[in-house]
């Protein structure tokens, strides 16, 4: 346990979208006495606009200046204007990624202790000359890491990738044992550190996992070796097991995380099942962050509509997360 509240920073997302209204909402729904534990990287104005739109109330300060009434926020500089909300803008592209920097800056100085993050926007990221895949692939970069995970995670359902924001042509080039095998270790470190071991299993590539070969032998080549060395490090995991079934056997109890092979395949059924709450944790840094499971809105940014549930969702994951050592796998 920590000597001192978890300090969680918050990153306001594309500054056009539905990021800084989720935020507000969100901090406006916990007591009071829990909002000086966070303290929010982008821009004040931006906030003040969300405030204004969603009648949150929230009054805040520079983070430097700590006070009981006031929500800190660490200010990032646009050096343009702030863009139009529910706009794709190169601006806010480049704002996103700035604030993002700032708070693995935070966290690789033990400044605070998780991130949680607003949604981005990757077209407008890319327009301002960010070419990375999103959230995962930016983070990585940015801390040093050969690569990461990403895991959603609801109450039922709980599903880590082999690859993610890549075609599917790619995925599937990138369902090597090493890889699948990364994946098991990772998921299966992330629930020893939350206090538990995890029944793991492993999602089939190809339609029933290629029926000995019939439709594809991947399953047999890469899945099913990486599986039996995770075995023999004591993982408990299975499989491959034909995705058709898999998901549906995780989400009654059987397993509580399954290896998917790409991204529609774990993101699906979790959207189905947990489309307000699941969140997105990114496994395999040096630091620890968490981010709502949704995207910028646009259509719906500025009207105060934007549901917080799933921001409120990601903080919790967040302190859980803050609260809990690190350990070896």
């Amino acid at each position: 346990m920590m000597d001192r509240n978890a300090i969680v920073a918050v990153t306001l997302g594309d500054p056009s979208g539905v990021g800084p209204e989720v935020i507000v909402k969100a901090l406006a729904a916990l007591p009071r006495e829990e909002r000086r534990d966070f303290v929010i990287v982008g821009n004040v104005e931006a906030l003040e606009r969300a405030n204004r739109v969603t009648g949150a109330g929230l009054r805040f300060g520079p983070a430097d200046a700590p006070s009981d009434d006031r929500i800190a926020v660490d200010e990032v500089a646009l050096g343009a204007a702030l863009p139009e909300i529910g706009k794709v803008s190169p601006v806010a592209g480049d704002a996103s990624v700035r604030y993002i920097t700032r708070a693995v800056d935070l966290a690789m100085s033990h400044e605070a202790d998780v991130i949680v993050t607003a949604p981005i926007n990757k077209e407008a990221m890319n327009l301002a000359g960010h070419h990375h895949d999103g959230h995962t692939g930016l983070l990585a970069h940015l801390t040093g890491s050969k690569s990461s995970f990403m895991l959603l995670a609801s109450e039922r359902l709980n599903t880590i990738h082999v690859s993610t924001h890549i075609s599917l042509k790619g995925a599937i080039e990138r369902a090597k044992t090493e890889r699948v095998l990364a994946t098991i270790e990772a998921g299966h470190g992330h629930f020893l550190r939350l206090g538990r071991k995890a029944r793991i299993a492993v999602a089939g590539l190809n339609p029933h996992c290629g029926e000995n070969g019939l439709f594809g032998t991947e399953d047999m080549e890469f899945l099913a070796p990486a599986v039996e060395q995770a075995q023999a490090k004591g993982i408990d995991v299975v499989g491959p097991i034909s995705a058709d079934t898999v998901f549906a056997r995780a989400y009654n109890g059987s397993f509580d995380l399954v290896i998917a092979q790409y991204h529609d395949q774990g993101h699906i059924p979790i959207k189905l099942v947990a489309f307000e709450t699941a969140v997105n944790v990114s496994l395999g840094l040096p630091i620890d962050r968490v981010s709502v499971d949704h995207g910028t809105a646009f259509d719906i940014a500025g009207t105060g509509k934007a549901n917080h549930v799933n921001m409120l969702s990601a903080i919790a994951y967040a302190r859980l997360m803050a609260r809990s050592p690190r350990q070896r796998v």
